[in-house]
C-alpha cells in the first residue's frame, strides 16, 4: 500500500493497509519551515591529485537568542585529525583506538576572514581569531574557533561572514575522507555554532559525539574532475522547490577537465557530499496515498548492483512507516549512498542524505543492508527535522531512532537470521536456528555488558568514549520499548508523533521530551525516568526459590520467592503455574529486596517466573527470572551440546571446502 512505483524486494512489499498519516504536508515552494538563521553560500574545489579542498563561503547568521553577542564561534571539525594532540585523537588513544596511519591526517586552515554587520562595510577580521577549548582546556585542540567582534550582534540582528580556507582530506576518519577514487566529505566547512539564551553552545569535536547546528538554506557549488558523479544534501539544481524531483546532471563542464555541480537545500542544519567516477546512479519514486512523494536516489558500488532493490525497498519502508507513525518526510528527495569497501563512511546520516552498509555477499534472510539503511533513513526525523543537540543529548536522536528502527524491522523484515562471517568478514554463514529478534535490534547485548558505564543524563561529550553508544543507543531503545510494553504501542506512537510535530525544526531538550511523555500518557512516570535516565543503576529481577511441600492433609504448600538483585526498581508480575494448568499472577511493586508468596492447593507448582511477558527489557539477566520444580539442566545441556556440535561441524566443513 505504501508505494505504487517502487519495485520493492518481496520481503518488504505487500504490507497491510496503512493508517492515515498523523500529519500531511502542504507547503508552498520555498516557504520556510525553520528559522533559517544560519545560511551558507559555499564554493569548493576538489584537487583529486593533491587530496585537498579549496573553499570559500559566505555565512548569513541571525541572532535568534535573547542576548547580544560580542563574539562568534565556529567549528573546524577536520582539525580533530590534524595531529595526535587533538581532543578527538587523545580520546581515541585513551580507549585503545586505532593509531592514525602515516599520511592519513586531515586539517583545515583559514586564509581569509571578513565580517559585515548589517549594511556596514566588510572588515578584515582574521587577526581576531583564536582557538578555544571550552570542554577540556586542551590548548592543542583546534576544533573550535572564536572571533571577537567590534560591535555586538543584538537579538534578531544579522551578521555576514566571508571565509576562505584550504583543507587536507584525511584517509578515512569518522565517516570522512577518501579511499582510492571515492570521497566522502562531511563536517568539512567552517560552521557557525549555536547561540542559545544561556550562551554559545559550541563543543569541541569528541570521539564519541556527533553534531549540533542551526537551520538554514545552503547553496553549494562543488567542482570535481569531469566524469565524477556527485551526491549531496539537497537537490542538484539550484533553488528547486523543496517538493520537486532532483536532477542527476553531469554538472557544468568547465573546459579544464573539471565540472561544477550545484546543490540547493532548505531548512537543513548541515551539508555533506560524496563523489566518485565509479558510482552507479539509480533512482526510484516513493508514492503513498497520504504522504508526499519522494524521489530516492541511490549511489551504488558497481559490485553491489544486486542489492539495489533492497536499498530502495528499505528506504521506502522507512519513509512509509515513520511517515504514518510520526509525521511526513517533506523534502521530496533523499540520496542513499552505498559506501566504498574500507571507506569507513558506512552508517551515517546527514540532511536528505545518508550512507548505508552492505556487503558483496548479503543473504536475503540477513538484515544487511536493511537495518543500517532503515536506521539512517530514520535519522531524517530525529536528527534532521528535530534538531537534537547530539553533543549533549545524543539519545534524543540515536536512542529514539534505534527504538523506532527496531520496530520497523520487526514489521517488514521478520523473521531474519543471525549470521557469522569468515575470511575477514567476506564469507557469510547464516545460522538458521538463531533468529534475529526485535530485542536484538534494541541492542540488549551491548547494553547488558556496559549498563553501569554512565547515567543516560550524563552530557554525551562527557560519557566514556568506548561505551557511550551502549548508553545513548541501546539503553534508550530498551527503556522506550519497556514503556511501549507498559503503556501500549498506541500511546508510545502518539508520544513520538506529538514530540515530532511540536519540536521539528527546533532544538528540544530532554525536559521537552519528558513533558510530552507525561502529557500524552496521562501518567507521572518520574519514578521510571529517575531509574532509566538519571541513574546508572541496573535492573535485575530473579526467581530465588520455588518449593512445593506436601501437607498432612494431602495438599501442597507452595512458596515462591522473587528477588531484586539490581538497584533499580520496576513493577513486575510474578506468575506461578501449577501442575493442573492453573496459574496465579501476583503484581509486585519490585521495591523490596524480595517478595514471598505462599499458596495451599491440591496440586504442586510446576514453575514460577518473574516478568514472564518480558515487559522490563532493561533486565540485565533474564536467565535467572524463572524456575521449574523438576530440574531441566540435563535436557538444556544436551540441547546446547547438540547445537554446538552442529555449528562446529558446519564450520569445519566450510573451512575444509577452502582448504
Amino acid at each position: 500500500m505504501a508505494l505504487a512505483t517502487i519495485g520493492a524486494a518481496s520481503r518488504l512489499a505487500g504490507q497491510a493497509p496503512a493508517p492515515t498519516a498523523p500529519s500531511s504536508v502542504s507547503q508552498a515552494a520555498g516557504a520556510a519551515r525553520s528559522p533559517r538563521n544560519a545560511n551558507y553560500d559555499i564554493d569548493v574545489r576538489l584537487d583529486h591529485a593533491a587530496r585537498t579542498l579549496a573553499g570559500r563561503e559566505t555565512i548569513r547568521w541571525r541572532n535568534t537568542s535573547v542576548r547580544s553577542t560580542s563574539e562568534l564561534q565556529f567549528h573546524l571539525y577536520w582539525n580533530a585529525w590534524r595531529d595526535t594532540s587533538s581532543t578527538w585523537l587523545r580520546e581515541q588513544h585513551l580507549i585503545g583506538g586505532r593509531e592514525p596511519r602515516p599520511g592519513s591526517f586531515g586539517s583545515i586552515d583559514i586564509s581569509s576572514l571578513r565580517v559585515r554587520l548589517g549594511s556596514g562595510a566588510w572588515v578584515n577580521a582574521l587577526g581576531r581569531v583564536e582557538f578555544i577549548a571550552p570542554d577540556d582546556g586542551n590548548r592543542d585542540d583546534r576544533t573550535v574557533m572564536r572571533l571577537a567582534l567590534d560591535d555586538s550582534v543584538a537579538p534578531n540582528s544579522t551578521v555576514e561572514i566571508n571565509i576562505e580556507w584550504a583543507a587536507k582530506i584525511p584517509q578515512p576518519f569518522a565517516r570522512t575522507g577518501y579511499i582510492g577514487n571515492q570521497y566522502f566529505i562531511a563536517q568539512w566547512f567552517p560552521k557557525i555554532g549555536v547561540l542559545e539564551d544561556r550562551g554559545w553552545n559550541t563543543h569541541q569535536f569528541h570521539s564519541a559525539t556527533e553534531f549540533f547546528a542551526d537551520y538554514g538554506e545552503y547553496n553549494v557549488a562543488i567542482t570535481v574532475p569531469a566524469g565524477f558523479v556527485v551526491g549531496a544534501t539537497g537537490c542538484s539544481t539550484a533553488r528547486l522547490p523543496s517538493t520537486a524531483a532532483c536532477t542527476t546532471s553531469a554538472g557544468t563542464n568547465n573546459g579544464d577537465g573539471s565540472a561544477t555541480h550545484r546543490f540547493h537545500a532548505e531548512d537543513v542544519h548541515d551539508f555533506a557530499w560524496t563523489t566518485s567516477p565509479d558510482f552507479v546512479d539509480l533512482s526510484r519514486a516513493f508514492e503513498h496515498p497520504t504522504l508526499p512523494p519522494v524521489r530516492i536516489r541511490l549511489l551504488l558500488q558497481p559490485e553491489r548492483r544486486a542489492l539495489a532493490e533492497r536499498y530502495f525497498s528499505a528506504t521506502a519502508a522507512t519513509l512509509r512507516l515513520y511517515g504514518e507513525w510520526f509525521g511526513a518526510y517533506p523534502y521530496g528527495h533523499v540520496t542513499v549512498v552505498d559506501p566504498a569497501f574500507q571507506g569507513e563512511s558506512q552508517g551515517m546520516e546527514y540532511p536528505t542524505f545518508f550512507t548505508g552498509r552492505a556487503r558483496w555477499l548479503s543473504p536475503a534472510t540477513v538484515q544487511v543492508p536493511e537495518m543500517t539503511t532503515m536506521h539512517e533513513a530514520g535519522h531524517q526525523w530525529w536528527y534532521g527535522m528535530v534538531g537534537s543537540n547530539e553533543f549533549e543529548h545524543a539519545w534524543l536522536d540515536e536512542g529514539i531512532n534505534t527504538y523506532a528502527t527496531a520496530r520497523v524491522l520487526h514489521e517488514v523484515f521478520s523473521p531474519n537470521q543471525i549470521e557469522a562471517r569468515f575470511f575477514g568478514g567476506f564469507i557469510p554463514w547464516t545460522i538458521a536456528g538463531v533468529p534475529f529478534s526485535r530485542l536484538d535490534n534494541d541492542r540488549l547485548a551491548g547494553y547488558r555488558d556496559n549498563a553501569e558505564a554512565d547515567a543516560l543524563a550524563t552530557p554525551s561529550w562527557r560519557a566514556w568514549p568506548s561505551t557511550a553508544t551502549f548508553i545513548s543507543y541501546n539503553k534508550t531503545a530498551l527503556w522506550l520499548h519497556t514503556l511501549e510494553n507498559h503503556l501500549g504501542w498506541a500511546t508510545m506512537r502518539k508520544v513520538l508523533a506529538t514530540y515530532f510535530e511540536r519540536w521539528k525544526y527546533k532544538h528540544p531538550t530532554p525536559a521537552d521530551f519528558f513533558a510530552v511523555l507525561r502529557e500524552v500518557s496521562g501518567q507521572d512516570l518520574t519514578w521510571f525516568i529517575d531509574e532509566a535516565y538519571r541513574s546508572s543503576n541496573t535492573f535485575d529481577y530473579a526467581l530465588q526459590e520455588l518449593q512445593s511441600d506436601r501437607l498432612p492433609d494431602g495438599r501442597y504448600r507452595t512458596t515462591v520467592v522473587a528477588r531484586r538483585h539490581g538497584e533499580a526498581t520496576f513493577p513486575v508480575d510474578v506468575v506461578t503455574r501449577f501442575e493442573g494448568g492453573a496459574q496465579v499472577v501476583e503484581r509486585w511493586d519490585g521495591r523490596e529486596r524480595r517478595a514471598i508468596f505462599q499458596y495451599e492447593r491440591a496440586e504442586r507448582a510446576a514453575s514460577a517466573a518473574v516478568d514472564p511477558r518480558r515487559v522490563l527489557l532493561l533486565d540485565v539477566n533474564y536467565t535467572n527470572n524463572s524456575r521449574t520444580r523438576a530440574p531441566q539442566a540435563a535436557a538444556a545441556s544436551l540441547k546446547g551440546a547438540l547445537t554446538w556440535m552442529v555449528w562446529l561441524q558446519q564450520l569445519m566443513l566450510s573451512y575444509g571446502f577452502f582448504a
